[in-house]
């Protein structure tokens, strides 16, 4: 069943648990998001970038959620970055879209975000945005710092916008570090206080399980994770492939989308999701 992720974000703020939301970027990934999901019984949100081809993935999608109704599911665009990748997603089913405006002001960022937070209610769609600025990975050491979410900015924001959910920035990074994550606890658990709308975590991957655990634990309901799967995919194919006499194609995309799965349960349980009601 498909739904719009403000439904299974209340839930998990409501109820003390963090839901995985997967990269998706094909009908493979797309398949193994839905089996993880039914093994660990769980709820999914699905993010598909906007440089991806949408018309596909919102077929695979809901294709997928006719064949395991079982799932409550979401699938929301990730950082979009204009207006026309907004409505293409609207258009195209998702039930969802992140509008990325991080990096202008704030005044323009709270005009921008509120333009298509008007248009995406007026059908039903949910719309999570960023305040602060979640950097890369592999410049970790210069910029952590510089993007950090301020608490007060952030209340004003959300209420500015009308979100419905926010992603903030407290010492995570997309990919991989070059160095070593530090996450501001203490500045989550006073966004966490004072926001009025559930709280996302962007760059899960390579933040290590225990500061992850703790930010769900703190008040994160939903944790964006990409590289860490598309990296388990890899290492369970090149693994079969040293064993396998003749390898296939076929059989190096069933490795891969193994792999996958199996760190996106692994990541299903660490968050709680696992084993709740639907929806």
């Amino acid at each position: 069943m498909l739904v719009s992720m403000d439904k299974i974000l209340n839930k998990a703020a409501k109820e003390g648990y963090g839901v995985v939301a997967p990269n998706v970027f094909n009908a493979e990934t797309v398949e193994a998001a839905y089996k993880a999901a039914i093994e660990a019984k769980s709820p999914l949100i699905m993010d598909c970038a906007g440089i991806l081809d949408l018309e596909l993935i919102s077929e695979v999608v809901r294709f997928f959620s006719k064949r395991y109704p079982e799932v409550t599911a979401a699938l929301n665009l990730d950082h979009g970055k204009d207006y026309e990748v907004a409505v293409k997603a609207i258009r195209n089913g998702f039930t969802s879209i992140m509008v990325d405006r991080s990096t202008l002001p704030f005044e323009e960022n709270v005009k921008q975000v509120a333009e298509v937070v008007k248009m995406a209610h007026a059908v039903g769609v949910s719309v999570e945005s960023e305040l602060g600025h979640v950097g890369q990975g592999v410049t970790y050491d210069n910029d952590r710092d510089a993007g950090l979410t301020n608490v007060d900015e952030a209340v004003d924001y959300i209420n500015q916008t009308g979100v419905d959910c926010l992603a903030v920035s407290v010492g995570t990074a997309h990919g991989r570090y070059i160095g070593t994550p530090h996450i501001d606890f203490n500045r989550l658990a006073e966004l966490k206080a004072k926001c009025s709308v559930p709280l996302v975590l962007h760059g899960g991957s390579s933040s290590g399980d225990d500061n992850l655990r703790k930010a769900v634990e703190i008040g994160i309901a939903k944790v964006n994770i990409g590289t860490d799967l598309r990296t388990a995919g890899a290492i369970k194919v090149k693994e079969n492939l040293v064993k396998a006499e003749f390898p296939n194609l076929a059989e190096i995309y069933a490795d891969g989308t193994e792999g996958y799965k199996e760190m996106l349960k692994h990541y299903m349980m660490l968050f709680g999701c696992a084993n709740r009601e639907r929806t």
